[in-house]
């Protein structure tokens, strides 16, 4: 055998070297992929906050486009269910303590979600809900930031479309049971605006690939019925469009979401 020649166990060695460095380049792109589902999942919280409360009042006023009561029940499922995945992670004491807050807002609106839906309970549970929104939308910036990539913050922004397309419906839903809110045309404006300059950023970005960008160009067509809405001076609501063009904005936005978050597979 040649001198130079490398021996049985210097192969091995040097394919161990390799397996070890090459686990050391993709663990920073593994745990950055970790970190974007999670920003994804903890934005899902804060979109859902909105949807059960746009459900609440479609089950409120009897109607059955799209099953409004089973979407209520797994919808309560659900939020449990990321919460708990959330809570496994191991994140900073920030965000643990983030999460124990956004626990102990939403027991309560489990239990009112859970009893048939009243006029009475829909003005508490609004502001209960807006309260819990708050938090897990504190909670996905935290996590966000925790990240640290490029692409944690435009997974949080995508994200956030959706909670604002469930919003703007609620608001919606909520006048057309005739719940009075005085601050709804408030509410409802800054929703939309932020709507408004959340895709023009995301149109914008350079991670925006073209697959993205066709379905962002899906979701400004819809969201076209909002601004029709908001621009109106008439009180008139029809409750199954907007349902209509809130669900759509919501799947849209949820692939653009999930499409962002695999940047850095």
């Amino acid at each position: 055998m040649s001198e130079n020649q490398p021996t049985g166990k210097t192969k091995l060695a040097y394919a161990l070297m390799t397996i070890f460095i090459t686990s050391l380049s993709s663990a920073p792109h593994a745990e950055a992929d970790a970190f974007d589902r999670a920003v994804n999942k903890a934005g899902k919280q804060r979109m859902i906050t909105q949807r059960v409360l746009k459900d609440y009042a479609m089950v409120g006023m009897n109607m059955e486009v799209g099953n409004p009561s089973e979407d209520l029940k797994a919808l309560v499922i659900q939020f449990d269910s990321s919460l708990k995945d959330l809570q496994s992670l191991s994140m900073s004491e920030e965000v643990t303590k983030s999460l124990g807050e956004i626990e102990k807002l939403w027991t309560p609106i489990k239990a009112t979600l859970q009893d048939p839906p009243t006029k009475e309970k829909a003005g508490k549970l609004q502001k209960d809900l807006d309260r819990l929104l708050e938090a897990c939308d504190e909670n996905t910036h935290l996590i966000a930031r925790e990240a640290n990539n490029q692409t944690g913050g435009i997974v949080d922004t995508a994200g956030r479309q959706r909670m604002l397309s469930q919003r703007m419906a609620a608001l919606y839903m909520l006048k057309a049971w005739k719940i009075e809110d005085p601050r709804f045309q408030e509410k409802l404006a800054k929703s939309m605006e932020e709507f408004s300059a959340a895709h023009e950023l995301l149109e914008a970005s350079p991670l925006t690939t073209e697959e993205i960008r066709t379905k962002l160009a899906r979701v400004k067509k819809a969201y076209a019925w909002f601004e029709m809405m908001g621009n109106s001076k008439s009180n008139r609501v029809i409750p199954s469009l907007i349902n209509k063009s809130a669900k759509s904005i919501l799947a849209d936005m949820d692939e653009v979401t999930t499409l962002y978050t695999q940047i850095n597979e």
